[in-house]
């Protein structure tokens, strides 16, 4: 009988603990666990300038590219096609990521950095263009799901899923 007590207060310690943790933690970021259920839809309309991919469309979204998870609306993807940032002159130089695409996929960043990272034997690099975009990212240790880019050939996006950002990456081969 002792036994039992002594477990059943050891578990109630636990369970009490792991509680008070939960609702102390830290504010959820803008991201929160939310996967998009598809990639953004290719652009039309007016290409919005480089400029607006740092100015929050609301308050309390992040000044980055990122996912809207009311209808997974995409902003910050809105330069067009014709985007001279994005122009590869040898579009999937490294083939294509043979990984897997959209929500299904998730992956867990392994190492590295924005020039090279890597998980489960692909390696990715983040375009010059969006560097300064995932300076906030956990290389070693964040979840990304891998989108197709519609608008710009030989790019994928990389969406964060702790943040809820996202950045155009190029696919670097395997291990």
């Amino acid at each position: 009988m002792k036994r039992l007590i002594g477990t059943f207060t050891v578990l109630s310690m636990i369970t009490v603990s792991a509680l008070a943790q939960d609702k102390r933690g830290a504010a959820k970021p803008a991201g929160g666990g939310h996967i998009p259920a598809h990639g953004p839809a290719a652009f039309k309309g007016t290409p919005a300038g480089p400029e607006k991919r740092t100015v929050p469309e609301a308050p309390g979204h992040p000044a980055a590219p990122h996912v809207d998870a009311k209808g997974d609306k995409w902003v910050g993807h809105d330069t067009g096609p014709n985007d001279a940032r994005y122009h590869l002159d040898k579009p999937f130089e490294h083939g294509r990521f043979p990984g897997g695409i959209g929500k299904g996929h998730v992956f867990h960043l392994a190492g590295g950095g924005p020039s090279r990272f890597w998980f489960g034997g692909f390696y990715f690099s983040v375009s010059p263009v969006d560097l300064e975009l995932c300076a906030d990212w956990q290389w070693n240790s964040d979840d990304v799901v891998i989108y197709d880019d519609p608008d710009h050939v030989g790019w994928y996006l990389a969406y964060d899923v702790r943040l809820g950002t996202y950045v155009h990456v190029m696919y670097l081969g395997t291990s």
